[in-house]
């Protein structure tokens, strides 16, 4: 892989909620020693801090100016380890209020722009796998490898409720998958950078896939790329 290093490797990883972007992508960046950076876990954390704030959800301008002045840090250890101005919010970031209200907040261009700026500065630190809505298609458009993930909704849906059994938090099925599907309508239907694949990415549909065979099938794109 020493080539790879050498080229400063830019892998793209986009797909709607529950897609097991962020699962995969870590994954397969620790198999090839690539840095790995978590962008939903940044919109989650602004999303966090305003529900945390009592900011409103709907006053744009605010969320906004929280999104500039905000201080997030991912440690880049076993567990990736998120601190939101300097508290460790690595598991209430997942909870299902921040995830409910994650889409909205992610839709607005203030907010974007200020991550994708902090985004594209941490890509200029080296080789890096980056997972999200709009990855390969507005944060880094030159990646040389972008790979759009997706699954049916009910597929979706079964993984994070798994998920959640498994860390006891209970949500019912038809929640979970009503929530996916509203996230992918906001998600696809916002005017600033859209959920949707790039034109240059492979198309990867996890359906009935486990985790290692979706990390192979990438790991060789990325290796004959």
């Amino acid at each position: 892989m020493e080539h790879l290093r050498e080229n400063h490797l830019q892998v793209a990883i986009d797909g709607p909620a529950g897609a097991g972007k962020s699962t995969i992508a870590r994954i397969v960046a620790d198999k090839l020693g690539l840095y790995y950076l978590d962008t939903g876990a940044m919109y989650r954390s602004i999303a966090y801090k305003a529900l945390a704030s009592g900011i409103s959800l709907q006053d744009e301008k605010a969320v906004t100016g929280l999104a500039r002045i905000i201080d997030i840090r991912l440690s880049h250890n076993d567990r990736q380890t998120v601190f939101c101005d300097g508290e460790d919010v690595t598991s209430k970031i997942r909870d299902v209020e921040v995830s409910r209200a994650v889409s909205l907040i992610a839709s607005y261009p203030g907010v974007r722009n200020r991550l994708v700026e902090l985004q594209r500065q941490e890509a200029l630190k080296g080789n890096i796998v980056m997972d999200g809505r709009d990855i390969g298609t507005y944060v880094l458009p030159d990646a040389g490898i972008k790979i759009f993930l997706t699954a049916s909704a009910s597929e979706r849906a079964r993984r994070r409720y798994l998920e959640n059994i498994k860390e006891g938090k209970k949500v019912s099925l038809e929640e979970i998958r009503s929530d996916i599907e509203k996230r992918d309508a906001v998600d696809s239907q916002r005017k600033f950078a859209p959920l949707k694949p790039a034109k240059d990415a492979v198309i990867l549909d996890t359906t009935g896939l486990t985790i290692d065979e979706v990390v192979a099938k990438i790991i060789r794109i990325i290796r004959e790329g």
